[in-house]
């Protein structure tokens, strides 16, 4: 039922994408609004709180609907449960409009399009991007919300939670961002259990995502980059993606700060001597990146649904008679 319901869930999402501002997620950042309002009174323990009582409030009804339907052997209805589920928590189709427009927009060589595409999607100044910039963050924010509103997902479906699971990651994650990065909220108590609880939900989804894209991509070069740059960013889950995803692809991903180690020694006369930096692999991002990050999803996707379908037949086959 698992393998069936991401792929019924995945076709129709082709067919029909779900739009980034459709009135479900509109009412849950809404309560998430609420909540901080209710709670935020500058403690951390208000935030987990606020946090706990989000989550049983999506989570409890999602996991009880799914129960009682396969408590009452109503199969195909929990099965279109399953499918609805992870068509609303899926997410990849909804920023795609974007990458694709603004590798139109390169292609044509209209690069102010394109930084006005990007400005809206990413919400940052692109006034006076170079196309290589204005590629490299196109892609970084390609994967990074590849990771979060798909493979994220995955992993938390295929828990015992099931659906709930789905529901908890989607959630979390918002969480983190809207408790986190608005300009009021910066450095506020009230959100760091946010942050804290999405770190360890997505620890492990954050390596599964990178070494798909290892096994998918330039396997050597994704793992010596993940192993030696991902330090570098300031976010620990973003810099493992970023790092895997660039090495697969054969491009340097991030800052020259991030994307570069210098290496310093001191001599017998404690002389600091600068050693040429240790580059991540890869050249630099262009136009053919773009199209490189498409390859680099899809091939993980299939990896993803191939892996959960042998898991699947496995599954059947040994609870077979």
């Amino acid at each position: 039922m698992t393998f069936l319901s991401i792929l019924c869930a995945l076709l129709i999402e082709q067919m029909k994408p779900l739009r980034a501002d459709n009135p479900i997620y509109a009412e849950i950042k809404s309560l998430a609004l609420r909540m901080e309002t209710w709670f935020n009174a500058g403690h951390s323990t208000h935030g987990r709180m606020g946090w706990f009582l989000m989550m049983a409030i999506l989570m409890i009804p999602t996991a009880a609907i799914y129960w009682v339907l396969r408590h009452y052997n109503w199969f195909l209805a929990a099965f279109a449960w399953n499918v609805l589920i992870v068509y609303l928590t899926l997410g990849f189709r909804h920023y795609s409009h974007y990458f694709t427009s603004i590798q139109l927009a390169l292609n044509a060589g209209d690069e102010a399009a394109a930084r006005a595409l990007l400005a809206e999607w990413t919400r940052q100044d692109t006034v006076g991007m170079e196309v290589s910039e204005i590629t490299r963050i196109a892609v970084e924010k390609s994967l990074i919300t590849t990771h979060r509103n798909v493979f994220g997902v995955f992993f938390w479906f295929l828990m015992p939670l099931g659906p709930a699971g789905a529901v908890m990651y989607r959630v979390a994650e918002h969480l983190a961002r809207a408790w986190n990065e608005p300009e009021h909220m910066r450095n506020e108590a009230f959100g760091q259990f946010a942050a804290r609880a999405f770190y360890w939900i997505d620890w492990i989804p954050v390596r599964l995502t990178a070494v798909a894209f290892a096994v998918v991509g330039n396997f050597e070069d994704a793992i010596y980059a993940w192993r030696n740059f991902a330090h570098r960013w300031s976010n620990e889950a973003i810099g493992i993606i970023l790092s895997a995803g660039g090495g697969a692809m054969g491009v340097r991903l991030g800052t020259p700060a991030e994307n570069a180690v210098k290496a310093q020694f001191i001599d017998a006369t404690t002389v600091d001597v600068e050693v040429e930096p240790d580059v991540m692999p890869g050249d630099e991002p262009n136009i053919r990146a773009l199209q490189s990050t498409v390859g680099l999803v899809w091939r993980a996707l299939l990896l993803w649904m191939m892996l959960l379908l042998l898991l699947s037949s496995a599954v059947w086959l040994g609870g077979s008679p």
